[in-house]
């Protein structure tokens, strides 16, 4: 008996770790071993040590350091614009919906959920024709005579209406659950006290939430980093590479037609996860220093 209960919990976490090590953690460390390679995916990786990196971050007469550094400030645009509206938005709307007043919460819940189950292409597809200059509602109701995914600052736009508009609808589900968990009492409490909605917000919601803003905060700006399927499939890089983010040269340097330079892909996949690292480490420690 005492054997089964230690057996039980490696059944449940089991399949989870296995899935996680082949998937995940091996090609990961194989990734990190092929970025100090020179690799065409067929021939064997020859190994060149640091020269991928020194060239990547140091070499300005080389593609790959335009790539990377054009790549690097279009995704840092667009983690900017999205990750602060990918928390707020879903926070009002969460806050709103515990209002007493308003009606039909689940199903407006619903609805704002429904996006995030839509594939990418699939919603690239439906707000490009809204955006279309011919077909679109843009164009034929609001009179709009522009080609959106050719112009900025408007090509930006459509990306980061895309994002949210499929992105909100988790975080305000996790939102909505935590202050649901926030004690009623705090609330009575302030009522008796006089305090006002949003001094209600700012000192006890925020409060009692810290810990899912910081989890939604932390992983809505690892997603961001990774974006890929927006830009590509809104304005396929914009105009004068734009909106080409650093994912969309990391694929095709590994995989374009032309012959693979996987090597280089992996140097600049791991610096992008570095960055990703780093960024996320310091939000996790500005959130919780104070505990």
């Amino acid at each position: 008996m005492n054997k089964n209960k230690r057996l039980a919990p490696l059944l449940f976490v089991g399949p989870h770790l296995l899935l996680f090590t082949v998937f995940i953690l091996l090609p990961s460390i194989y990734g990190i071993y092929v970025s100090f390679t020179k690799w065409n995916l067929i021939s064997d990786p020859v190994w060149v040590g640091f020269d991928n990196y020194k060239t990547i971050l140091f070499n300005k007469d080389s593609t790959f350091h335009a790539q990377f550094f054009n790549g690097m400030k279009n995704t840092l645009i667009f983690v900017g614009a999205t990750v602060p509206l990918m928390i707020i938005v879903p926070l009002f709307i969460a806050v709103s919906l515990e209002h007493k007043d308003v009606k039909m919460k689940n199903l407006i819940q619903s609805i704002i959920y429904l996006p995030g189950l839509i594939s990418i292409s699939a919603g690239a597809l439906i707000w490009s024709l809204i955006f279309n200059k011919q077909l679109g509602i843009v164009g034929n109701v609001f009179g709009s005579e522009t080609v959106w995914g050719s112009a900025q600052p408007y090509a930006w736009i459509i990306i980061i209406v895309l994002t949210i508009w499929g992105g909100i609808g988790g975080n305000m589900i996790i939102y909505r659950a935590s202050i649901n968990g926030v004690s009623r009492d705090l609330y009575e409490a302030a009522d008796i006290d006089g305090a006002r909605p949003i001094q209600k917000f700012f000192s006890i919601t925020l409060p009692s939430i810290r810990f899912p803003l910081i989890y939604t905060l932390v992983m809505s700006t690892a997603g961001a980093f990774n974006v890929f399927g927006q830009p590509l499939m809104m304005t396929d890089g914009g105009p004068k590479q734009s909106t080409t983010v650093l994912m969309m040269y990391i694929r095709d340097l590994a995989f374009s037609h032309g012959e693979s330079i996987a090597g280089m892909a992996s140097a600049m996949a791991v610096l992008l996860g570095v960055v990703i690292l780093v960024i996320s480490a310091a939000q996790y420690y500005l959130m919780t220093r104070n505990d």
